[in-house]
């Protein structure tokens, strides 16, 4: 997962069980968002949830910092969520995914980290928006010369 020792830390609606099965180094856990982490953890089980959550927890991310999002497997909790969805709500919000994998029998994990300056990226789910977080500019107040 890439989470090293001491790394400061937040867990959003985590599932006691699932923290226990990654099996997590020694780490500086905060129950505040005050400051910049490390690694951040968010499960959720609905789009509604991800989208509330999400661009708030990326504002506290570090640059160099990760931010795995968790959600449930198939049909084993009701959700509205699955990799495509996660991914491309991901993107919108201004981040790139790198690592999936399997929490436990119940949750699915995918990392989130900053996009590389430079780098292209090419998902087929999700696409880098020029400016991410930044709703669309509405341009029909410009007054246009004559």
């Amino acid at each position: 997962m890439g989470i090293k020792e001491n790394n400061k830390a937040i867990l959003f609606n985590s599932d006691e069980e699932a923290i226990k099965n990654i099996k997590l180094p020694a780490l500086d856990i905060s129950d505040k968002l005050d400051s910049e982490f490390d690694y951040i953890h968010l499960f959720v089980k609905k789009q509604s949830e991800f989208t509330k959550l999400f661009p708030k927890l990326k504002e506290h991310l570090k640059p160099t910092g990760m931010l795995w999002v968790s959600w449930p497997k198939g049909k084993k909790l009701e959700t509205d969520l699955n990799i495509k969805t996660v991914i491309k709500l991901g993107y919108d919000f201004g981040l790139v995914e790198s690592t999936c994998l399997s929490v436990n029998e119940i949750w699915s994990g995918l990392k989130f980290t900053h996009p590389k300056k430079g780098k292209t990226y090419h998902n087929t789910y999700g696409k880098l928006k020029d400016k991410p977080d930044s709703p669309e500019l509405d341009k029909s107040f410009i007054k246009r010369k004559s």
